[in-house]
């Protein structure tokens, strides 16, 4: 599904619990999240307490941060199974937290990958009554 720039730019201007909320919802919708990688791996970002690794409800929003010392980075999507199987694992191995949904001013809340994960699933279980 496509999304209007002005769709776009509303929904980027969400306050950061609104667009956790809109990601946890396209992510399990879709059964895939978005990150910004390189031949080096993910971005990055960081907070002063954590290593974190943005990631976004989908290919457009992560594409639009792909400016400036990103531009060269590409939108990749993660599925969900995948992400269950091996990114949160490996997540938490890594000590590293997530920046979920970040804006272009890089707001956005850290979760760390349990918290995410039973988002995930709270989710999931929304979206199954439905």
């Amino acid at each position: 599904m496509s999304i209007s720039s002005e769709q776009l730019n509303t929904i980027e201007k969400y306050d950061e619990e609104k667009r956790l909320s809109y990601l946890l919802q396209q992510v399990v919708s879709n059964q895939e999240i978005w990150i910004l990688a390189d031949e080096h791996g993910c971005v990055m970002l960081n907070t002063e307490d954590e290593d974190c690794v943005p990631v976004w409800p989908n290919e457009e929003f992560a594409q639009r941060w792909a400016t400036d010392e990103w531009q060269h980075c590409k939108a990749e999507a993660i599925s969900l199974s995948k992400w269950y199987s091996r990114w949160s694992p490996g997540l938490v191995d890594d000590e590293l937290a997530l920046v979920t949904f970040p804006n272009q001013d890089n707001q956005g809340l850290v979760l760390f990958p349990e918290e995410f994960e039973e988002g995930l699933r709270k989710e999931t279980k929304k979206q199954n009554r439905k």
